[in-house]
Parts: structure tokens; sequence; C-alpha cells
């Protein structure tokens, strides 16, 4: 049970007869989790302790005390020495506290003309800047490992395939340049997204502004905020920008996890086309054999994760009326889960890259395996004159007999694929072998060798803008 002086501490409870019960104090509290907004609440509040000294709100001398105590409050944060407690609810009511303890009444005047609704508001905006750029790093570095994996292999051929199915022939460099383009995009998306956090609500206070002349733009150019809330009810009590930055999360994640899920196949001794650096792997506690590909498949299920999260934000705001209600306390966990998920994993993928060892003889194996030259024969049938449909067919029995006689398309004699069509002359057998389809696709975005390297070439100077 909250004691009287602990109860004198909490901002409001003059009003209260008697203490919060014990259970309540816990189900409420939220400086367990939230207390890693601490160095952006204090950022927060010099900004507008000094905008409150400039407008002769507060004194000089309460704004001196003020950072005194904010400098050695973070002091103590960073060393690990702070007392949180739990009866204070919070980080802010935390930290407020303690530099009322330090600087006396200067510390209840920082207060002025904010409450914690834009107080927060502000912080977890601060707080999830700084995240978006430091994921932006880690994206921006496991596209460039992608990169240089692509050029190294710009020339393994390994099969493609739709449904699973083996389809045409094309480069592991061509294929790996997919996820760069995905991941590509999800960096434009955590830009947009960026510009829609870093909006300033501090001065709107617990709903509807405030009676004292707060110069916001100050705040806003001492934060780095590039606009200012412009609606005092909305500032505070939406989180549309927490949805959306996991909304931009969960994409990514979805992007890993097909990216795992290959990862995941092409290691099984089935496909055999990489191995993984073994300490990004684990063994088996009885099947001594064994080496599982446990980080991709870990990545794969936390996908699962932060997509979740995403929901339950979702679920949080649907029913909530205007303007702030308590319910938005449970923003925070998802959100810094998704965040922390999402870091450690691109980290994580960034190395792991870079280490996968490439067997390119067992890429070209399986891509002969699957007659991935069958629609370049039907694309030299009609070069010769016949309608698409028609060459379709023919290709389509040269299949056949392939299959019943276990051999692939380029196998076949020049009499026998004459057989299926008089049209079929001694070239055919450049566009039948596997490197020679892929080079044939030389347009803008195929797999072509050389249009690898030039997607290459053109991501390098991107990545490096």
């Amino acid at each position: 049970m909250s004691s009287s002086l602990d109860r004198k501490q909490q901002a409001w409870s003059a009003l209260f007869s008697e203490p919060v019960d014990a259970l309540v104090q816990r189900y409420t509290a939220s400086v367990g989790f939230d207390k890693r907004l601490a160095r952006f609440d204090i950022q927060g509040s010099l900004a507008h302790a000094r905008m409150l000294a400039a407008q002769h709100i507060i004194s000089s001398q309460d704004l001196a005390d003020i950072e005194r105590g904010m400098g050695l409050i973070a002091e103590d944060i960073a060393a690990g020495r702070f007392d949180w407690k739990l009866e204070l609810e919070d980080v802010h009511l935390n930290i407020e506290a303690r530099l009322t303890q330090l600087v006396g009444d200067a510390g209840k005047r920082l207060h002025t003309g904010r409450s914690r609704n834009d107080q927060v508001a502000t912080d977890i905006r601060l707080w999830l800047r700084d995240a978006i750029d430091r994921i932006q790093a880690v994206l921006r570095a496991l596209r460039a490992v992608l990169v240089d994996v692509a050029e190294a292999n710009a020339d393994t051929i390994m099969p493609g395939f739709t449904h699973l199915q083996v389809a045409q022939p094309v480069t592991f460099g061509h294929h790996l340049l997919a996820y760069v383009e995905m991941f590509g995009r999800d960096a434009e998306r955590l830009a947009d997204c960026r510009r829609r956090v870093n909006r300033l609500p501090l001065g709107a206070a617990a709903l509807a502004g405030t009676s004292y002349a707060l110069d916001r733009a100050s705040v806003a150019r001492e934060l780095g905020f590039e606009a200012i809330s412009q609606n005092s009810l909305d500032a505070v009590s939406d989180r549309d920008f927490a949805i959306e930055f996991c909304a931009a999360a969960s994409l990514i994640m979805v992007h890993v996890s097909r990216l795992s899920e290959e990862l995941v196949l092409w290691m099984s001794p089935a496909y055999g086309f990489i191995d993984l650096p073994d300490r990004y792997c684990t063994g088996s506690s009885i099947m001594p054999q064994k080496k599982n590909p446990d980080v991709p498949e870990l990545a794969r299920g936390k996908t699962g994760r932060v997509v979740g999260h995403l929901s339950a934000l979702l679920v949080l705001m649907k029913g909530q009326p205007l303007a702030y209600n308590k319910d938005n306390q449970e923003d925070k966990e998802p959100l810094f889960d998704t965040a922390d998920t999402l870091l450690d994993t691109l980290t994580l993928f960034a190395d792991m890259v870079r280490g996968i060892r490439v067997n390119g003889e067992a890429m070209e194996k399986a891509a002969r395996r699957g007659y991935a030259t069958a629609t370049d024969l039907a694309d030299y049938l009609v070069k010769k004159g016949l309608p698409f449909r028609d060459a379709h067919e023919v290709v389509a029995h040269a299949v056949r007999d392939c299959t019943q006689h276990g051999c692939d398309l380029s196998e076949l004699s020049l009499a026998e694929l004459q057989r299926l069509h008089p049209a079929v002359q001694a070239d055919v057998f450049e566009v039948l072998t596997l490197h020679g389809s892929a080079q044939s696709r030389n347009i803008l975005g195929g797999t072509a060798p050389q249009q690898v390297r030039a997607q290459i070439a053109r991501l390098r100077a991107e990545l490096a803008g």
C-alpha cells in the first residue's frame, strides 16, 4: 500500500481520500517498460524549460536549476543508479519527482504549460524517430550485403520457380536483387513514416491547448521536429504514427520471412544450394548429423509476433473517443518490441547473408532437372514463324518425350527436335543451354548477367547516396 509520503509525490493526489490499491498500482504502472523513454523525456523537458524561460514564464534561475538537475538525473540513469519507483507510475513522474528533490520549486515549475498527455506523445515520437534512423541504417547494410553476394553470383545459374516448380533459369544474383528491391521499398516506407512521426505534439497540454504563451515553434526547432501538430485533441490522442510504423515493420518482416523460407529450403539436403555460417545454426540433441538453420526459422516465427503487434495497436485504437485515454498506455510494449525485434533481425541477417556459401553446381543441376529451357524452345519456334500457342504445344510434346526417356531438352539430337517441328535448325542448341537462356533475357529488369551487373551499379550508387 502506498505511504502518505508517496501519495504526496503523485501529481494528482490532493483530490483523493485513500491510497491506490496495491494491485491497482501494479496494474496501472508503466515505469517498468516506459523508463526506456528517459533520455527522450529529459530531452523534451529541457527544450520545454528553455522555451518557458525565453517566454518569461519561468525565471532564468529556474532554468539553470532544471538544467543542472536534469544533468545529474541523466548521469544517474546512464550509470544505472536511478531509483525507479513503482508508486510514481511512469517515467515522467519519476524524473519530475527526483528533479524536485534535487532543485526544489524549479522542478515543480517545469510542468507549466504541459500535461503528461502531450509529454508522452512527444517522448514516443522522439524515441520512434531515433529507432527508425537506427533501423534504416541496418536495412541499408543488409541491402548492401545482398548486393555484394549478388555481384559474386551474377553468372551463377539456378532454377527460377513458380508454384515451387522449376520454371525458367535465372541467376542467383538476379534472385537476390529481388530482395534488395523489396527492402528498398521498405526503406521508402520508413522514410515516409518518419515524416509523420516527426511532428511536435508538445503544447497541446491535456487536450485543449494552454493559456500560457508557449512558443511551440522554438521547441520544434530545438528538438528537430519538421512540423507541429495542428490540433490539440488529435496531438495527444492518436497513435496512428505508431501504427504506421508497425505496418511498415510488418512488411519488412514479411520480406525477411520470405527470404528466411528460401534459406531454409536451400540449405536442406534436398536442395543443397547454400550453406549458412555455423554461428547462425544449431545441432540436434540426438541426431549428430543435423545442422539446423535456427536464425532464419526464428525470424520467420518472429514475423508473426510483429504482425500481431500491428493488430494489437489497431484494436487498441479502434474504440477510443477523443481525447487521451488510459488505453494508450498499452501502445508502448508492442511498439518497443516491434522496433527491437526488427533491429535485431536485420542486424543478424546482414552478417549471416554475407557468410552464405553458394553451391553453384547444385543450383545448375537442379535447373537442368526441371526442363527450365522449355519456354526458350517455344520462343525459338515463335521466332521461326509459329504462333506461340502452337509452339507451346510442340514443346509440351518434347518435354513429355524427355520425361519418358529421362533426358533434358538440350540432350535431344537435332533430328529428334526436327521431328517435333521442321523449323528447328542447328542454332536451337544456343537457346537450350541454361547460360544461353539467362543471357537471352537481356532486357531491363531481366536475369541476364549484364543486366544484373547494371542493376548492381545502380544500387551501389543509390546506397552510397
